[in-house]
């Protein structure tokens, strides 16, 4: 069921997680970041932090559904966009390290969908994309230190994980792809598809597909050198997904005792 609230969201997300830990399933790892993303927004509207808090709860819950809507159709063998066929197509590999389920799951949900849920959102408000684009840096900006957040805790269940820091200055898109890069590359094309409409939408949407599922291919599928350090990492890593999914849902644990 589609959801229309935050808190419909918050509960689908759940379901993923639990989900994930008892069949185990990597799907929980981005599901696990995402959850983390979605209370947070929840409390900053709460807090009234947002210019619009129901602009923003309007923002997270379409930019969350096609995140949902793309795992669901996954699930039921039929196509998601490319960008997340892609993300979903390597939990049954288990030799893909931890931190490249979630840079490539972030990878479709930054660079395609943001782009598309600021657009809807804006629309469904009858305003401009400038009125938008405070709180789009809002809930880029939880993204990201939330994201960092994630990452750091890897070391438990990744201990050599500070490893891919040895290729920082090559080319890799795995370790190239930034936060800051996607949002801007985002809103870019949010700008671009804000003056869409019909098939002309609909083809720009397919164009970017394509191109952000290219760019998914360097972090699924590192070459070089950093394809050695990316084996040496894994080998050392925990091998069971809903352990793994476990330690990255404390949050989850943390906010239901609260709340």
């Amino acid at each position: 069921m589609q959801a229309t609230t935050i808190d419909e969201i918050i509960t689908q997300l759940e379901t993923i997680i639990t989900d994930a830990i008892q069949t185990g399933s990597r799907a929980g790892y981005f599901a696990a970041l995402y959850h983390k993303v979605t209370c947070k927004v929840k409390e900053g509207i709460l807090a009234g932090e947002f210019e619009d808090g129901k602009r923003m709860e309007q923002l997270d819950v379409t930019f969350a559904s096609r995140y949902i809507t793309a795992y669901h159709q996954w699930q039921q063998k039929q196509q998601p966009s490319a960008s997340w066929a892609l993300a979903f197509g390597i939990f049954n590999k288990p030799r893909k390290m931890v931190l490249q389920h979630l840079l490539i799951g972030m990878n479709a949900h930054i660079n395609l969908d943001l782009g598309i849920a600021v657009v809807e959102t804006a629309r469904a408000f009858n305003q401009s994309l400038t009125q938008v684009h405070n709180d789009f840096n809002a809930i880029n900006t939880i993204l990201s230190a939330l994201t960092y957040e994630v990452i750091t805790e890897l070391n438990q269940v990744s201990p050599l994980m500070s490893l891919a820091g040895l290729h920082a200055q090559n080319n890799s898109i795995l370790i190239q792809f930034a936060l800051g890069n996607a949002r801007d590359g985002a809103w870019c094309f949010a700008e671009d598809l804000y003056t869409r409409t019909g098939q002309d939408y609909i083809n720009l949407i397919s164009s970017r597909d394509a191109d952000i599922n290219k760019l998914g291919l360097g972090i699924v599928a590192p070459v070089g050198l950093l394809s050695f350090t990316v084996w040496i990492i894994h080998l050392f890593e925990w091998r069971n997904p809903s352990k793994i999914t476990t330690v990255l849902s404390e949050y989850k644990k943390a906010y239901l005792k609260v709340n």
